[in-house]
């Protein structure tokens, strides 16, 4: 059948929290593992109720027929988790504008998830990326545009931390 049992299989689905991804999505990738794709989709329900609505990718490492998971979460899901709104129906509330206000702490805490995936060299890079994520999603910082905040931090008005 497969190779060696000790081998390690990664394998990424994105889904939205807090529900099970669909069996015919689920299939295909973990039936010649050997896995159940109910039992999965069950577990990765269970293991993203923290992103409760918001679309993420679970990182699946298999190894010897167990599976473990990991929340990779995109910096837009982290930023709209920061703004704490109630959980939405997907199916009756369509295209939500986020108006939210973050902290800059807020944007900082985020950024430090974010940095390992980060391609800047340093934190306030990171932060950047962030501030323009909040541009698309449609929220402010302590009250201000982040495209300004952006600026400040280009200008050196706001320094930020070094990790």
């Amino acid at each position: 059948m497969g190779g060696p049992s000790d081998e390690v299989k990664i394998i990424f689905i994105r889904c939205f929290g807090g529900e099970a991804p669909s069996g015919a999505a689920l299939a295909p990738k973990v039936g010649p593992l050997g896995l159940s794709a109910k039992k999965i989709g069950d577990d990765v329900a269970k293991f993203t109720k923290d992103f409760k609505g918001l679309k993420i990718t679970v990182k699946l490492i298999v190894q010897n027929r167990q599976a473990q998971f990991e929340v990779v979460p995109s910096a837009a899901a982290l930023v709209i988790q920061a703004l704490k709104e109630p959980f939405r129906d997907r199916k009756k509330e369509k295209n939500i504008l986020h108006d939210g206000d973050i902290t800059l702490d807020n944007v900082y805490d985020i950024a430090r998830k974010m940095r390992p995936r980060s391609m800047a060299l340093k934190l306030a890079g990171t932060v950047k990326e962030i501030l323009g994520t909040c541009v698309s999603v449609g929220c402010t910082i302590d009250g201000a545009d982040p495209k300004d905040v952006q600026s400040q931090i280009d200008d050196g008005e706001i320094v930020c931390p070094d990790e």
